[in-house]
């Protein structure tokens, strides 16, 4: 009987914003629509997100519950109802993490939020412009290289990957070796290297501030190793299931919220020198308020204000 009365209460919540938005009326989200609960798994790029999403939410006169949690626990989480969105599922690589609860109908895909994130390896322009363009051009370049690319802490996926490719002579690799590092100091590394246009190779990704601080050219040819389009993903936003219909307010915007590339790279820039991730995010959009027209098209404030104005109301203040 608890299941039939759940599931009927978001059926006609979903039956009242239908209404609503078919005559033109405000139905206000319900009372346990007021705090949304979103889960941070600790990354600088959901920072950038959830940073976002946090400034726009508190605008609109809701409250938001940030939970720290890893990204099995968010799943698990989102069907026991513990918390409400996740906006850092990546595909392909946490879908044998998210099917089993899509399957299961407990886990809600709402949409696409981030196209074009990679992860493989880069050089720095200057170094392709001399050629160094492919992985196949790495070896070419072996004495200006010293032989070495620049990795991540040991055991890192990445850093497996090159060995294997080490290991194997691929690309003509097998005299060099990976410098492992934490992702500060493979970073330091770079920019020290940067300054003297001196030539390296680095694991990289996007969405991150390096792309602000360095300028990258990201090698072809690696798709056996990383994947296609440079170990291309995409980033969609997934709720508990039934959200959007309990919370259509909230799931308005949802279904309108996407990120670039360049926004999150210079949001995370922010928050990596030290800014909270939703003053971050407001000081983004106060050089970016055009933004805001898509993302908040129909979407009210918890009281039934138009949402568009009052957020723009919160960035001038």
């Amino acid at each position: 009987m608890k299941h039939t009365i759940k599931g009927l209460f978001a059926a006609s919540a979903f039956a009242a914003s239908v209404i609503a938005t078919s005559t033109g009326a405000w139905a206000q989200d319900p009372k346990q629509c007021q705090t949304v609960r979103l889960s941070d798994v600790g990354w600088l790029d959901i920072s950038s997100t959830n940073g976002v999403a946090n400034f726009l939410l508190t605008s609109l006169g809701y409250d938001v519950d940030l939970k720290t949690l890893s990204v099995p626990v968010t799943y698990q989480s989102l069907q026991n109802n513990d918390i409400d969105i996740f906006l850092g599922n990546w595909m392909p690589a946490q879908q044998k993490l998210i099917k089993p609860y899509m399957d299961k109908g407990t886990v809600e895909h709402v949409k696409k939020n981030l196209d074009g994130a990679k992860y493989t390896l880069a050089v720095p322009t200057y170094l392709a412009d001399k050629g160094l363009k492919s992985f196949a051009d790495i070896a070419k370049f072996k004495d200006e290289l010293d032989g070495q690319i620049l990795g991540l802490e040991s055991g890192n996926q990445g850093n497996a990957k090159i060995l294997k490719m080490i290991e194997t002579d691929t690309f003509g690799l097998k005299d060099f070796s990976v410098t492992p590092s934490s992702e500060a100091g493979m970073l330091s590394a770079a920019l020290r290297r940067n300054r003297r246009e001196q030539p390296y190779v680095m694991l990289a990704w996007e969405p991150h501030p390096m792309n602000v601080q360095l300028d990258l050219t990201y090698l072809d040819g690696g798709d056996d190793w990383f994947g296609p389009n440079y170990g291309g993903a995409t980033v969609h936003t997934v709720t508990r299931a039934g959200y959007s219909d309990l919370c259509p307010n909230v799931g308005k915007l949802l279904s309108q919220l996407t990120y670039s590339l360049k926004m999150e790279n210079e949001i995370m820039g922010l928050i990596a020198e030290g800014e909270e991730p939703d003053v971050a995010a407001k000081a983004w959009l106060q050089k970016h308020p055009d933004a805001l027209e898509g993302w908040l098209k129909d979407v009210m404030t918890r009281d039934g204000n138009d949402g568009l104005s009052k957020v723009r109301q919160a960035l001038a203040e």
